[in-house]
């Protein structure tokens, strides 16, 4: 996720566009939305590692969902084949509800898991524990139905320099479905994942799943654009989009989507942009394609059928599992060059297809891996598309705001949004350069390719990511642990 926060004035525009730099500014904290407490002290350290799912058993989530546009309500009945793979036996289980931090927007009308109804259970803040009606013994399987409707929030307008962006409800151009649905957290040595918010940053942790998702409208005669994270399999009265292995999915609709698509290799991708922003959403559209094809060359292959680049009418951009928003701010300030917020924030986006729903992570306590390597993957970008702007790229992007801090924080140990951005967004960038320095390019892309290959469909660890560093240089990286990172690896 990229949570760049700059103020849009005509003023600020022509200065960016002169100097080159975006100006400066101290972002506080933000309020988060319609919580009344935020955790006062870090959560747990991560585990040493987490139980591979293997391929062939993944978690099913069907999700049957009837969407009334113009009341902005949903309907859905899901269900959720979610096998144990824990090696315990387990006789409750946690699942994510993260539509419940809003004030009336969930309200649950049935819960069974096989033939029996679950009255059992407690629902606080996101989360939602069951009690099992009996034991699930390891290996064994959980079919879980869960019937609810949604009553959508309103994205209201913020500042983005003092309050977080709200993606998911609705605006008056669009709804936005993301973590949208009840799923089972993960389960790692004995504990369930489940982190509190924070002002800035992630704090989801996701399995690796399979979805299909029916849609239908209750005014069909209106229905409007739909992008969603899985391939369309079907259409008619019901539109079925099926996602294989992905870590969560999303959907956006608006009647007033413009569509432009292109094709990179096998992968179908799609960009959706708001009237009056046919130059930037053809923009945003040939970046992913770029980044698409250099990212599969440099890491591996991409992992679905299509990739859908949404505007959001909201300051924000934000990865989802073969979807990611962009801001409607990038669209504003695109200038027909490949010199801008658009260009590198599709880019960083479009890598969380490699580093978050193929090699997952713990976003919370340690967010390096995802944003570390997202970011450090706009300048693998560039230096595909154009190595003379890799230069451009570390000043205007990185080094302008001189970041300081340690790479490995976790969301909850930053003083506010900008110091976090600057230690594991753009420290980790600086550490990923260096380590690429000391130890030659063989090296550095054959460890991410094995990175990908070893971790892919599990949630990986700092631990993980070094051990698999050190199967492929012998050189000492002692120095380069001890200036990036609180931890010793």
């Amino acid at each position: 996720m990229t949570r760049l926060r700059f103020t849009l004035y005509v003023l600020l525009f022509c200065l960016l566009a002169s100097c080159g730099k975006p100006a400066p500014t101290a972002v506080p904290p933000s309020a988060l939305p319609s919580m009344t407490a935020v955790p006062q002290t870090p959560t747990p350290e991560p585990a040493a590692t987490s139980t591979p799912v293997p391929a062939a058993a993944r978690a099913q989530y069907t999700l049957n969902v009837v969407m009334d546009y113009a009341a902005k309500t949903i309907e859905v009945e899901e269900t959720i084949a979610w096998p144990n793979h824990t090696g315990a036996s387990l006789d409750r289980l946690v699942l994510a509800v993260e539509p419940n931090f809003w004030p009336d927007c969930f309200r649950l009308e049935g819960l069974s898991v096989g033939e029996a109804p679950i009255s059992t259970y407690q629902l606080e803040s996101q989360k939602l524990e069951l009690t099992l009606p009996a034991a699930l013994a390891p290996e064994a399987t959980a079919p879980i139905a869960i019937r609810y409707t949604l009553a959508l929030p309103e994205i209201e307008p913020t500042n983005p320099n003092l309050s977080r962006p709200r993606i998911f409800g609705f605006s008056a151009r669009q709804i936005n479905l993301t973590n949208w649905y009840p799923f089972v957290v993960p389960y790692v040595n004995g504990q369930w994942v489940l982190h509190d918010p924070w002002y800035y940053g992630e704090h989801l942790v996701y399995d690796s799943a399979d979805y299909t998702v029916n849609l239908k409208f209750a005014d069909p005669n209106r229905a409007p654009v739909v992008a969603a994270s899985g391939a369309l399999s079907s259409a008619g009265e019901w539109q079925s989009y099926v996602l294989t292995a992905g870590r969560a999915f999303a959907l956006a609709a608006s009647p007033d989507f413009q569509v432009a698509s292109a094709q990179a290799g096998n992968v179908a991708i799609a960009s959706y942009y708001f009237p009056g922003y046919e130059s930037g959403g053809g923009a945003a559209l040939n970046a992913a394609a770029q980044a698409v094809q250099i990212f599969s060359q440099r890491y591996g292959p991409y992992p679905h059928q299509t990739l859908a680049v949404v505007m959001g009418d909201f300051n924000d951009g934000m990865e989802f599992s073969a979807f990611f928003y962009l801001s409607r701010d990038f669209y504003n300030l695109y200038d027909g060059t490949p010199r801008n917020y658009l260009v590198f924030v599709a880019a960083h986006e479009t890598a969380h297809q490699w580093w978050f729903e193929q090699v997952g992570n713990d976003q919370a306590l340690e967010p390096w891996l995802d944003e570390s390597l997202a970011t450090y993957s706009e300048r693998v970008f560039y230096e595909a598309l154009d190595p003379a702007l890799v230069p451009w790229w570390w000043s205007y992007r990185i080094d302008f705001y001189q970041p300081v801090g340690w790479a490995d924080m976790p969301v909850y140990d930053g003083t506010g949004f900008r110091p976090y951005t600057n230690a594991v967004y753009f420290r980790g960038a600086h550490f990923l350069e260096d380590l690429r320095l000391r130890i030659g390019d063989e090296a550095f892309f054959g460890f991410l390719q094995d990175y990908l290959t070893q971790e892919n469909g599990r949630i990986a660890t700092s631990a993980d990511f070094f051990r698999i560093l050190r199967l492929h240089t012998q050189a000492d990286i002692s120095d380069l642990i001890r200036q990036f990172f609180q931890k010793g690896y």
